[in-house]
């Protein structure tokens, strides 16, 4: 085993890579894939329409590999909120011990799962929220700078900086979440203090990934400039791929003179999104990617995915080692 950190030993996995948890993307056959490759695979709770749904697609991902897998439960204003406290159940029930966590207020919730002692990741895109996580008692933060896709927070901090500040600040262990899609990306986190990485567009992009086929031609086609940010009018600014319908709603945010977020709604639909992962029309709906785009040019399986991200992050991290050379009086470490 090349890696042994914190992530890879409390895990019990073999690479330091979590696939993150991806609405309409997170199902048994990708987290079944990443975790098979010697990764962490997340199912995604809220794909799932009821609590009933989760547990048939647990007992599903279970039946694809008898290596560890994770839940992702992620908390987000709406209307009406989804009953977590009975997703949260299931993954009790199920005996699923490892879960990341997002989005606001997920105290109650994350008290429930460490009654039984399970494994809390939880995502932040500032140190100031780490710093509330780590009061709830998670395990290990996933630092998730603003190259990421989806909501990316309102602070503006890149990973180079919030890892190091991550670094210099936190005492729980940290994996770092944005701009992740290859192996010296991972050991430029190692080296910046992560204990892993989060990787969620790169997994979008491969074999395994239960979406269309034209969606991942169009990131291998796309760039690092391909993105848009979206909903900074409300603060709940989002990163999504950049296409017509993301284009409309930033000219509606743009224009708009009541400033009311109905007016934004129907071009920012989730089904609308979901519906592009079925019919491959890359315009049909918004649905999100990160800048890492720009640096993700095939479509291979996990396995292959994997093995690629370990073999190049141990060439980077020795190409760096190979950069220290003794002088005179001093030994090589």
């Amino acid at each position: 085993m090349p890696f042994n950190t914190e992530l890879t030993r409390r895990l019990r996995i073999e690479v330091p890579v979590v696939q993150g948890g991806m609405q309409w993307v997170g199902y048994a056959e990708l987290a079944a894939a990443v975790s098979n490759a010697g990764g962490l695979g997340i199912l995604t709770a809220l794909t799932q329409p009821t609590p009933e749904d989760l547990r048939k697609e647990i007992r599903r991902c279970r039946a694809m590999t008898k290596k560890p897998f994770g839940v992702n439960l992620t908390f987000l204003p709406s209307l009406v909120p989804p009953d977590y406290a009975a997703y949260a159940q299931v993954i009790i029930d199920e005996g699923i011990k490892i879960v990341e966590t997002a989005g606001n207020n997920p105290g109650p919730v994350i008290a429930q799962l460490k009654e039984v002692n399970t494994i809390i990741l939880h995502k932040c895109t500032t140190i100031r929220h780490a710093k509330s996580a780590i009061k709830l008692g998670v395990d290990f933060l996933s630092i998730d700078g603003f190259e990421c896709a989806g909501h990316v927070g309102e602070s503006d901090i890149t990973n180079f900086i919030l890892l190091s500040r991550a670094r210099q600040e936190l005492k729980v262990p940290f994996i770092a979440s944005g701009g992740f899609a290859d192996g010296q990306g991972l050991a430029a986190a190692l080296a910046l203090g992560a204990e892993g990485i989060n990787m969620g567009t790169r997994f979008m992009c491969t074999v395994e990934a239960p979406i269309h086929q034209k969606v991942k031609e169009a990131i291998v086609a796309s760039d690092e400039h391909n993105t848009s940010l979206v909903m900074r009018r409300w603060k709940n600014t989002t990163r999504l791929f950049r296409n017509k319908v993301t284009e409309e709603a930033i000219k509606v945010e743009r224009e708009s003179k009541t400033g009311e977020f109905s007016e934004m709604a129907p071009f920012v639909s989730g089904k609308r999104g979901r519906e592009v992962f079925l019919n491959g029309d890359i315009d049909y709906g918004v649905w999100t990617a990160g800048q890492v785009i720009g640096l993700i040019h095939d479509i291979p399986t996990c396995a292959d995915l994997l093995q690629r991200i370990q073999t190049e992050a141990l060439q980077a991290l020795d190409r760096a080692r190979s950069f220290h050379t003794a002088t005179a009086g001093q030994s090589k470490l």
